[in-house]
């Protein structure tokens, strides 16, 4: 497949565009499923200046699920994330969500003020994407995700990956990616890539880690208010000449 091939839906900032938030889906999702959040942040007078872009994925048979045909990233051979991945879907995945930034960067955007982020096997993708490209982005931010090929992503990552802001939001009792998981992916972090951990609130370096008592495999208000709290401190408003 073609990296040309990824479509996506735009939402367009209500200032002047200095500023852009690519954020990808989950699997069984489309863009439209983050389109309200989206609609929500940019009504905010500090992110107006934003725009989203959001990706669709291909549609292709995921094992976990039977083989049903879906939109995914990247097979899933089983739920309990015990078993080998799809590391050519997610490098193949990977090129296509880079291709977006490559033309978000070519129209004039500086990868300083780009965001990359994504839900589940979306945020999954932000972190290989993000971490591996050759550009050093304004963050990532990881809802309810959890680190691939770990096996060999230290041979993967960037010189400049250490030095990314990554918000990381997850639910304390997530059926699906478990909390154990998603500790250890954030670990692997800190302690293989050298990403340090935020330690003051609002700090916008290094890894912010937050755990949302009671949320399974979604979202929810708490999360969204500290998300928009980073990207605001990620791609602040640019301040007059």
């Amino acid at each position: 497949m073609a990296a040309s091939a990824v479509k996506f839906i735009t939402v367009a900032p209500l200032a002047k565009h200095t500023a852009t938030v690519v954020f990808v889906h989950g699997l069984g999702d489309t863009g439209h499923g983050w389109k309200p959040v989206a609609d929500m942040f940019r009504t905010d007078p500090a992110l107006a200046h934003v725009k989203w872009i959001l990706p669709h994925s291909p549609i292709r048979s995921v094992k976990a699920n039977m083989g049903m045909e879906m939109p995914s990233w990247f097979d899933i051979y089983s739920f309990g994330f015990d078993t080998d991945e799809d590391e050519a879907g997610m490098l193949q995945s990977a090129r296509l969500i880079n291709q977006l930034i490559t033309t978000e960067v070519e129209s004039g955007t500086d990868p300083s003020r780009i965001v990359l982020g994504g839900f589940s096997q979306g945020a999954t993708m932000s972190l290989l994407t993000g971490l591996t490209g050759e550009r050093k982005l304004a963050g990532i931010a990881v809802l309810s995700g959890w680190l691939p090929i770990r096996n060999k992503f230290k041979s993967l990552v960037s010189s400049h990956a250490s030095s990314i802001p990554v918000f990381w939001g997850h639910g304390s009792v997530d059926p699906l990616v478990k909390v154990q998981f998603c500790r250890s992916s954030a670990d692997f972090l800190s302690e293989e890539l050298a990403i340090p951990r935020s330690t003051t609130p609002g700090e916008i370096k290094g890894l912010s880690y937050h755990l949302y008592e009671g949320m399974g495999h979604t979202t929810n208000q708490k999360e969204l208010d500290d998300l928009q709290a980073w990207i605001k401190q990620a791609l602040p408003e640019p301040q007059p000449a």
